[in-house]
């Protein structure tokens, strides 16, 4: 039994986090690096630790589990966000959830990975979350034009994303080669070869970085989310150049596959969002084709968090080992009645007027709006921290409901002590 006094300076050094994060994040230049490195050491004092997943996934390779784990990317108010998560994670008992941010979100949302990971394990410490933290680098993806234009370059970008990543605490990385998929070419083994070939030097060059002791989790892709919906062949022809190229350890854990769906949803002239049909069929045998023949944990649904609620709870039922979610809880917060009509507004009216090179023919208002309106996260970043809890209250405990039916669903509620007992 932990000493009161002990109890009582824990409990004040928790909420001094608040401030803490705060200045950390406007902070600028070095100042802003020092404050949030001390930001994650604290709260790594107080409990929350980072960790990979990769034990889970290995037991998920052997036995499926009958749950999917949530990746979650935070893109706004991510401390309060975070808070909330963490809060309906602690009440459920969930161990299994991923807190996850792209190397596209990385720049419109203003979030490099020490900042993210420093926001992520404070709000973890903050509310006393007792599991360990997973933090994963989602999308750290080849821009194909780049690529193609200046392969060394962009190779260099992204090995310089993931060493910088890795120092921050992101222990599972996301592998995005899949833009590079040449269709052009007869046979699946040749047009899967430009992805599988980076893929394995990257989860090199992670192997050879990763700290002593931890076993970074690693995913690849082998279409890219919003295209024709993936293959067995498609698969196998991945995977088994993926094994002939890479030899530096344990390789990928999870497979990203496309089954109908898109980032974002597919948005229609009125803003709404069009019910997108998942080919639950596919992710199935896809997953367990993974698990069975490459011995992985399964298959990833990407663009998954504007589906209807009644699907969610079939991702366990096929196998899914994975499902990412971030569109929908930024809806959510954009479209919330305790948003302030004259904030959200202040947004619009600014997207029109500096973003309109993103107008593309043919859309509407509303479509562009939905389009861009994500980018509002890093311009106005200050705005969003600084709204008054009349404002973020409603809007917190909408998305603690949210979160929860999202756990119920994807069943990884109680999964706590299984995951502390095989991640730390």
């Amino acid at each position: 039994m932990e000493p009161i006094r002990e109890r009582r300076k824990k409990m004040d050094e928790r909420k001094t986090l608040d401030q803490e994060v705060y200045q950390a994040v406007f902070a600028e230049g070095e100042e802003k690096a020092s404050r949030l490195r001390a930001v994650r050491e604290k709260s790594e004092a107080l409990g929350a630790r980072p960790a990979s997943i990769y034990p889970l996934y290995r037991e998920m390779a052997r036995e499926f589990p009958g749950f999917t784990v949530p990746a979650i990317n935070l893109r706004g108010m991510t401390y309060d966000v975070a808070r909330a998560l963490f809060r309906t994670a602690k009440r459920l008992s969930v161990g299994a959830v991923i807190l996850e941010i792209a190397r596209s979100e990385m720049g419109y949302t203003r979030q490099r990975p020490l900042e993210y990971a420093a926001v992520v394990l404070a709000a973890a410490a903050r509310e006393e979350f007792p599991g360990p933290v997973f933090i994963q680098g989602d999308h750290f993806q080849a821009n194909r034009k780049a690529f193609l234009a200046h392969p060394e370059a962009e190779k260099r970008a992204l090995k310089d994303l993931i060493r910088e990543a890795l120092s921050a605490g992101f222990y599972n990385i996301d592998i995005d080669a899949s833009t590079l998929v040449d269709l052009s070419k007869e046979t699946l083994e040749e047009q899967q070869r430009p992805n599988y070939e980076l893929t394995a030097e990257l989860a090199t060059y992670v192997r050879s970085l990763e700290p002593e002791g931890i076993t970074v989790n690693l995913g690849g892709e082998i279409g890219e989310i919003g295209g024709h919906n993936s293959t067995p062949e498609e698969l196998r022809a991945f995977m088994e150049g993926f094994n002939r190229a890479f030899s530096a350890g344990p390789g990928l854990s999870k497979i990203s596959v496309q089954t109908g769906s898109s980032h974002g949803g597919v948005v229609l002239p009125d803003g709404s969002v069009a019910k997108v049909q998942i080919d639950f069929e596919t992710l199935r045998v896809l997953s367990e084709i993974a698990r069975r023949e490459y011995g992985l944990a399964g298959a990833v649904q990407h663009g998954a968090s504007t589906l209807p609620e009644e699907y969610f709870h079939v991702f366990p039922e096929v196998g899914c080992a994975e499902i990412h979610l971030a569109t929908g809880f930024q809806n959510l917060i954009f479209d919330h009645p305790a948003l302030p009509e004259e904030f959200r507004q202040k947004i619009y009216r600014y997207l029109k007027e500096n973003l309109r090179k993103e107008w593309q023919e043919g859309w509407t208002e509303s479509q562009f709006l939905y389009k861009t309106r994500k980018k509002a996260f890093g311009i106005f970043k200050r705005d969003w921290w600084d709204l008054p809890q009349g404002v973020k209250g409603p809007i917190l405990e909408t998305l603690e409901e949210t979160f929860e039916k999202i756990f119920r669903a994807l069943r990884v509620t109680e999964t706590l002590e299984r995951v502390q007992t095989l991640c730390g």
